[in-house]
């Protein structure tokens, strides 16, 4: 297997095979939250007028989602893990759009088959990479509003290329230490309400669930994410 590790939009639009887009503060650690909180189906939208739209065709849905972090007015809950694992999203549709994440999935145009990463299917992404037996495999690191390097997508990504190697490495006290690099602003008092420190701890649960999340384009060219267990 070929491994190629790419960042921003742009990696996304020149990424090929089997393409993992990582985004782990916070929108694919998000879906997998919301999965866990019962949502029967996400639906990944690019653009926030493109969220309001399915809303109308879903009215029981949830939107979900962030621009310069914030919760984006009019919707349901933020692109935060803490939100949502209070939330009973039992057979419920969540709509998802942020700024770097949902926007990677949508630029991957040339990708064979995309699923998501984070930390906390980090190991089922990697075993059911392995499964499948790709011979390209993009690791997409989307960064800060996908346009800085952020180091935990880039870690992510440095996890994932070892799990699928069979690699060992001390990848624990890595993460761990993100909480004084890139994950320092979840723990500013100033951001608490849109950011608070236990969407750091969440983001950072190494393998806490075991399903990947599989983007299936639709007709109306946002994504539809499908559970597989693992």
């Amino acid at each position: 297997m070929n491994i190629e590790i790419t960042e921003f939009v742009e990696g996304a639009r020149q990424a090929k095979g089997l393409t993992v887009i990582i985004d782990v503060f916070r929108a694919f650690s998000v879906e997998c939250y919301a999965m866990d909180s019962g949502a029967a189906k996400i639906i990944a939208a690019c653009e926030v007028a493109e969220a309001f739209e399915l809303k109308k065709k879903y009215l029981k849905a949830v939107l979900v989602g962030e621009r310069d972090e914030k919760k984006i007015e009019g919707f349901d809950y933020g692109n935060s893990p803490t939100e949502l694992i209070k939330a009973d999203l039992t057979g419920k549709t969540v709509i998802h759009t942020t700024t770097a994440g949902t926007s990677g999935i949508v630029n991957a145009v040339n990708a064979d088959l995309i699923v998501t990463g984070s930390f906390v299917n980090a190991s089922a992404v990697a075993k059911y990479i392995r499964a499948t037996g790709p011979q390209h495999i993009s690791l997409v690191a989307m960064g800060y509003r996908a346009k800085e390097s952020a180091e935990e997508d880039l870690l992510c990504a440095e996890y994932l290329e070892s799990l699928i190697s069979g690699k060992e490495g001390d990848f624990e006290s890595r993460i761990a230490d993100l909480r004084i690099t890139s994950g320092k602003r979840f723990f500013k008092p100033e951001n608490i309400d849109f950011s608070p420190p236990t969407d750091f701890f969440l983001c950072t649960m190494i393998n806490r669930f075991n399903f990947v999340l599989k983007a299936e384009k639709r007709f109306d060219g946002n994504f539809d994410m499908e559970r597989i267990d693992i």
